[in-house]
C-alpha cells in the first residue's frame, strides 16, 4: 500500500508540473481572451496637441494640426508558430480629438502566444463600394467622399506659413485627405509590427494585456518622399496622396511596449 501511495503522489506531482509548463501548443482548444490596443499620436518626439503646438518638419517647414483622423482595420495577430488569426469586422476610426477612440478592445481572441500585429491603414476596397454602413464606417463621420464614392483613410488638416496663402492671410491651409483604392493611385497600406525582441503577446482567459502603439504623424511628410508645403499642401487622393501613404507605411507605427502581459 505504501508503494502504491507513493506512485499516486508521484503521478499527481508530475501532472501539476506539466500543467504549470503549458506552452502555446498545449493550450485548450476554443478558449479565448481579450487584448486592448492603445494608440498614441506624436509628431516627431512631441505629443500631438491639436491647434496649439507648432511643429517643424525635417525639411524646415512649420505647421499646426487642427484635425487628425485615421482608419485602422483588418487586424491580424500572428502566433509564434506562424499561424494567423484575423479579427472579424475590425474597423476602427481613431480621432485625435476623441481620446476614447484610441483604445481598441479586441475580444474573443484565441488563447496563445503571439509575435506580431498586422493591420490596414485605411478601408479595404470591398467596404469602399458596399454602400451605406454604420459604426466606424458611417459616412456621417466625415471620412467618406460622396463625390468620389470612397473612404478617406487618413485625414490631416492644419496650417503652415509655408503653404500657399489666401489674400490677406498670414498662413496657408493644410488639407491632406489620403484615400483611393483604384490603381495606379491605391493608397491602402498594410503594416506589420513585430513585438519587441524577447516579448510575446500572451492571450489567456484570465487577464487582458494591452499593446501600446505609437503613430508618428511627422512620418507623413518625411521618409521615401520629402513633402514641402510650398509645393504640396492640399491632396484629396491621386498621385500626391500615394506619396504620403508611402511615407507613413514606411515608419509611422511602432509598438512601444506590452503592458500586464
Amino acid at each position: 500500500m505504501k508503494r502504491f501511495s507513493i506512485s499516486i503522489c508521484t503521478l499527481a506531482l508530475a501532472a501539476l508540473a506539466l500543467t504549470g509548463c503549458k506552452k502555446d501548443g498545449d493550450m485548450p482548444a476554443n478558449q479565448v481572451g481579450t487584448v486592448d490596443l492603445a494608440f498614441e499620436q506624436t509628431v516627431g518626439t512631441a505629443p500631438l496637441a491639436l491647434s496649439t503646438q507648432t511643429y517643424t518638419t525635417p525639411a524646415g517647414d512649420q505647421f499646426k494640426i487642427t484635425t487628425f483622423k485615421q482608419y485602422i482595420s483588418n487586424i491580424k495577430l500572428t502566433k509564434t508558430d506562424g499561424s494567423v488569426y484575423a479579427v472579424p469586422n475590425s474597423y476602427y476610426l481613431l480621432d485625435a480629438a476623441v481620446p476614447a477612440t484610441q483604445e481598441l478592445a479586441l475580444k474573443d481572441i484565441p488563447v496563445g502566444d503571439y509575435k506580431a500585429l498586422t493591420f490596414t491603414v485605411g478601408v479595404d476596397s470591398a467596404r469602399n463600394v458596399s454602400g451605406a454602413q454604420t459604426g466606424a464606417l458611417d459616412p456621417n463621420n466625415n471620412m467618406f467622399w460622396t463625390w468620389n464614392s470612397g473612404y478617406i483613410y487618413t485625414k490631416l488638416e492644419g496650417t503652415s506659413p509655408q503653404a500657399p496663402k489666401a489674400a490677406g492671410a498670414t498662413e496657408g491651409g493644410l488639407v491632406f485627405h489620403i484615400g483611393g483604392f483604384l490603381r495606379p493611385n491605391n493608397t491602402i497600406r498594410t503594416v506589420t509590427l513585430p513585438f519587441p525582441t524577447g516579448t510575446n503577446l500572451l492571450i489567456r482567459t484570465d487577464h487582458a494585456p494591452e499593446v501600446h502603439l505609437n503613430a508618428d504623424v511627422m512620418k507623413m511628410f518625411t521618409g521615401p518622399n520629402t513633402i514641402r508645403f510650398a509645393t504640396l499642401s492640399n491632396t484629396m487622393g491621386g498621385a500626391n496622396s500615394v506619396l504620403v501613404a508611402n511615407n507613413y507605411a514606411a515608419g509611422m507605427f511602432s509598438v512601444e511596449h506590452i503592458h500586464a502581459n
